[in-house]
């Protein structure tokens, strides 16, 4: 049954995916559904998440959060030494990069983040079949958004497709990957939190400084602004349903 439900997530995954390339002509408008898709992820569910699996404090700090700001301190690092993000002083001014190195490498965050939704559909099988049910129907929902933000965020600043194909091909084999590991394999939680932590600081970085002055620079952008507050929403309900 945890296979079975794993492999609905995976095309769930391609199906978001394969409409993120179907959408490039209106590409202000889809990196503004994924920065708020990417928002409403990292503050609804991974941060939540995170809290939720380990409460492990360093320095009274708990311990998701310490992870959380060394991902986001870890892509800016990484940018300004690759000389990848260089805005220019004015508001929403347009973007130049030496090379798009930091959508691929959220990209592959986001094919660890749905590594980690198979882990949770193994061990939630693992507690029981109830628990593993609605872990696995709340990753099939919210799947749908990580290959869409997968490509999207895999395709910034480039305009060869293969990248993004091939990561969205990784991403949704992770959830079968990671439940097939869960059932064979016992994960600590303690590894589990701190990692997701993480994972939302590279994606809420990738949302404020790559993906969110993209979508507003050179269109018009109250139209923007409100698919970035429907992507919000989008995945606060899916939360709140799940």
């Amino acid at each position: 049954m945890a296979v079975l439900l794993s492999l609905a997530a995976l095309v769930m995954t391609l199906a978001g995916g394969l409409l993120a390339l179907r959408v490039r002509d209106h590409r202000h408008l889809v990196l503004g559904l994924a920065g708020g898709l990417i928002l409403g992820v990292v503050a609804f569910d991974l941060i939540p998440e995170a809290l939720r699996i380990t409460g492990a404090r360093l320095l009274h700090v708990p311990v998701p959060m310490i992870g959380f700001a060394a991902g986001f301190a870890l892509l800016h690092v990484v940018e300004q030494a690759a000389a990848i993000h260089r805005a220019h002083e004015r508001e929403y001014a347009p973007h130049t990069h030496a090379h798009g190195r930091s959508g691929p490498l959220a990209a592959a965050a986001l094919v660890g983040h749905s590594l980690v939704d198979g882990l949770s559909i193994g061990l939630g099988f693992q507690a029981g079949a109830s628990s593993g049910l609605v872990v696995a129907l709340a990753v099939i929902v919210h799947d749908l958004a990580d290959g869409f933000n997968t490509v999207t965020v895999a395709s910034l600043h480039r305009t060869d497709r293969r990248p993004a194909i091939l990561l969205l091909l990784a991403d949704a084999l992770a959830p079968v990957a990671g439940t097939l590991i869960a059932l064979s394999v016992p994960v600590p939680h303690a590894l589990l939190g701190p990692y997701l932590g993480f994972f939302a600081g590279v994606l809420l970085y990738l949302a404020a400084a790559e993906i969110l002055p993209e979508a507003h620079s050179g269109h018009p952008r109250v139209l923007t602004l409100c698919t970035t507050g429907l992507g919000v929403l989008l995945v606060l309900g899916v939360v709140g349903a799940a």
